[in-house]
């Protein structure tokens, strides 16, 4: 795969449609916001293993000669959904993990989606909002080619999904796993997202839609009600930056990991390591990464109830603290508490320089299963990461945010280049956002190549449990043998195996020129105009 390069803006995402969807509207007149809006909507429509317009969004829209701005569009905890409703139902420990009450949080990314178009207002002249849907519905009502990704995961979750409400009749072929290429329609979902082009994205939350989805969530025995989604709306926040000496990065601040994505740069940084793709590359990034993770696990969680200030881990002197407690040598023991999750990473810049990173997510592959009946909406399980019990990191409360493996990342270098990237793949999140800046804004490499080249796993992402350091097998064999010998507990991972993430980028060039890359793991693509 070659880098996309072109002089009109670009977009990448990890669906050929959905980037197809976005590049329409920017060939169209349209902003970077609203080439994200149509490419989110697609990419709910055909790649529904790894997100949906049930679950959570977070963005960060910048325009140049401004800092950026972020939207947390997370949903909180139901305000039934408390300790005793679990209890009542027999379950003590933990919230299970698919069906109605795993889909306990509001789904927030439809009003992420409202608050960046409203950032982008002033912009000029919006395109409408039903056009900006129109890919999508066409999808969803035509059906589009089932994927070899979503054929894998359906038949790995099967068992646990089969059953719940709604999934069988949208997911499954007459009982059994769609191969990849058979057709995936749904006709339900295109009206609804028909009718948010005409009624307006608000008609999610305050509408006839909303009620809708609020008589299906509770006639399934779901926690969430109408009133959970009359309540919920996006924010505005400040992202977090760092400063490296390349530029200046940004991520999203709590509930997200954003923190650990800035702190595992700025530590690594640190170290001085002279090249990429040695031992000290990797093993400095990784280690860096486990002194950014036991900051992020003892302090990230809904910022309503975080007692620190997330920014000040930031600072000069810590991050030279936790540098200094890397032991270039040596691999600290490992694991810690993990997360995994499913998510969809898109960037875009628009022929303007306006630069969107964004990320979608439902959490588990397919969310909690869940499909209302009326709407077809898909509903995301993030809930499942709050505790029932006492000392839980992140203890379960009506009206609490949950935390999120999500971060969109943005950069602006000191040579001038603007650049969005990200991923998918929970844990992995931070890693390989670490793994594909250092070696594009670092050491200089082709984007496209930063992407293609071998990527490794500390921890637990979707699809795998175990907490091992997982390397894709085209390293050297001298320099896994190394890092073994150090105390890493290396296993070995397929060759461009989605384990490690749907990463992507885009860049622009102080001279206009537009670089974009996707991932070859994934099934998308970079359009450059």
């Amino acid at each position: 795969m070659r880098t996309r390069l072109g002089f009109g803006g670009t977009i990448t995402a990890p669906h050929h449609l959905a980037a197809e969807a976005g590049a329409e509207i920017l060939r169209a007149g349209g902003n970077a916001v609203e080439a994200m809006v149509a490419a989110a909507a697609a990419i709910a429509v055909v790649y529904p293993h790894m997100n949906a317009i049930g679950g959570d969004g977070f963005w960060i829209v910048a325009e140049p000669g401004r800092d950026p701005v972020g939207i947390d569009a997370c949903g909180a905890a139901a305000a039934a959904a408390a300790r005793d409703f679990y209890r009542e139902r027999g379950h003590a420990g933990t919230i299970p993990s698919r069906g109605p009450l795993a889909a306990l949080t509001a789904a927030g990314t439809i009003s992420g989606w409202a608050a960046a178009l409203d950032v982008a207002r002033p912009w000029g002249t919006p395109i409408p909002l039903a056009d900006l849907l129109g890919a999508a519905v066409d999808h969803a009502r035509d059906g589009v080619p089932v994927t070899p990704s979503q054929q894998g995961h359906t038949a790995a979750k099967l068992a646990e999904l089969r059953d719940v409400p709604g999934f069988a009749e949208t997911f499954l072929a007459e009982g059994a796993v769609p191969r990849a290429g058979a057709r995936l329609a749904n006709a339900r979902l295109a009206a609804t997202l028909e009718q948010l082009g005409t009624a307006g994205l608000d008609d999610f939350y305050r509408g006839d839609l909303a009620r809708s989805i609020a008589a299906d969530l509770a006639a399934a025995g779901s926690p969430l009600a109408l009133a959970d989604l009359e309540s919920h709306r996006a924010r505005r926040v400040t992202p977090l930056a760092a400063d490296l000496a390349c530029g200046r990065i940004w991520n999203m601040p709590p509930p997200t990991q954003g923190l650990a994505s800035l702190m595992i740069l700025a530590i690594f940084e640190r170290l001085a390591v002279p090249e990429a793709e040695g031992f000290d590359h990797l093993h400095g990034l990784i280690e860096a990464t486990k002194q950014a993770f036991l900051i992020r696990d003892a302090h990230v969680t809904d910022p309503a109830h975080m007692t620190a200030d997330p920014a000040s881990f930031l600072a000069p002197d810590l991050l030279a603290a936790a540098a200094a407690r890397v032991d270039r040598g040596r691999a600290l023991p490992w694991p810690q508490p993990a997360s995994k999750g499913d998510t969809i990473w898109m960037g875009a810049i628009d022929a303007q320089g306006r630069a969107v990173s964004f990320i979608q997510s439902i959490y588990w592959e397919f969310g909690s299963g869940v499909v209302l009946p009326q709407s077809g909406i898909l509903w995301q399980n993030r809930g499942i990461s709050f505790g029932l019990t006492d000392g839980a990191p992140h203890p379960l409360r009506p009206g609490r945010k949950p935390f999120h493996t999500l971060n969109p990342a943005f950069a602006r270098l000191k040579d001038g280049r603007t650049m969005v990237y990200g991923t998918m793949g929970g844990e992995g999140q931070p890693q390989t956002q670490a793994a594909l800046f250092s070696r594009y804004a670092m050491f200089g490499q082709d984007l496209q190549d930063a992407i293609s080249a071998p990527r490794w796993l500390l921890g637990r992402t979707w699809g795998a449990e175990s907490t091992t350091l997982k390397l894709e097998d085209r390293f050297d064999p001298v320099l896994v043998r190394r890092l073994r010998d150090v105390g890493h507990a290396v296993e070995t991972a397929p060759p461009l195996t989605d384990l490690m993430g749907h990463a992507g980028a885009v860049v622009r060039h102080a001279t206009g020129l537009f670089e974009g890359a996707t991932d070859p793991r994934s099934d998308g693509a970079a359009v450059a105009l």
